[in-house]
């Protein structure tokens, strides 16, 4: 794996970015870095702007303003405030294939099997041959811990393995980054762990992530920089032991004082 921030060039860089939802402005000109290698955590209260956020780094929302650039390349776009969007659907779809995205709710197909669904994305959108995509689909469940489930469906699993069986159909996409929103918040604790346990060892093999979570012992344990979001902008920022540690703001303080734990 590459050592951590030894390509100048980001993966994924947001400039001065702003996003709203008719009146309802959610992020305030936000700047974010994330290199090859890097972990970083997105923290903050509930409508902080954070999954917009991430939802905007894959664009599965349009911008208003400001730039998003995919290894250096800008995304190009039409228009402007409300009727701006990207203009290169191939553009669009290239990067979208290189920032897998994993979801709070899993999204797996309900109709498919745990290998069907991590098939699914390689032989219908990078048109990868179907062996060596079974082949790579079993390596992954295999990583995340559910190899023996290859067969089963959705509802037949907890929702500690629906979730690691979507961060395998991730992985499966040989993605340049994965981007995690709330990967853990819709699990009981005991399956929570199970999945924090796969983000842990991602992590530790230099993968390229940005996550979206509420789980500050996670953010802390797995994080190169936390960004700390309130009311659409970035409060603080830093290195996990500052951010934690020695929180300069007031806000930051009262954040971390209500949700970890003593």
């Amino acid at each position: 794996m590459p050592e951590k921030s030894s390509n100048p060039t980001p993966v994924i860089e947001i400039r001065n970015l702003h996003k709203a939802f008719g009146d309802l402005e959610v992020l305030k000109g936000v700047d974010i870095t994330a290199r090859r290698g890097e972990v970083i955590a997105l923290i903050g209260s509930s409508g902080s702007g954070k999954s917009t956020l991430l939802r905007c780094a894959n664009l599965l929302e349009n911008a208003q303003q400001g730039e998003i650039l995919f290894k250096g390349e800008p995304v190009t776009w039409k228009g402007s405030g409300h009727t701006r969007h990207p203009s290169d659907h191939k553009q669009i779809l290239r990067i979208r294939t290189n920032l897998s995205m994993v979801f709070q709710q899993f999204n797996l197909w309900a109709h498919m099997s745990n290998l069907q669904n991590v098939m699914e994305a390689p032989l219908t959108v990078l048109g990868r041959p179907r062996a060596e995509v079974e082949k790579s689909a079993r390596a992954y469940l295999d990583k995340v811990g559910i190899g023996d489930k290859c067969d089963a469906y959705p509802a037949q699993l907890s929702g500690g393995q629906q979730q690691r069986a979507a961060i395998a159909r991730g992985l499966c996409m040989e993605p340049e980054a994965l981007l995690f929103d709330e990967p853990t918040s819709a699990l009981d604790p005991e399956l929570e762990q199970e999945v924090i346990k796969v983000i842990k060892d991602l992590a530790t093999e230099g993968r390229t992530m940005v996550i979206v979570t509420h789980d500050m012992r996670l953010a802390a344990d797995v994080a190169d920089h936390v960004v700390f979001l309130h009311q659409g902008r970035i409060e603080e920022q830093g290195p996990p032991d500052q951010v934690f540690g020695a929180p300069k703001t007031e806000r930051l303080q009262g954040f971390l004082s209500a949700t970890v734990p003593a």
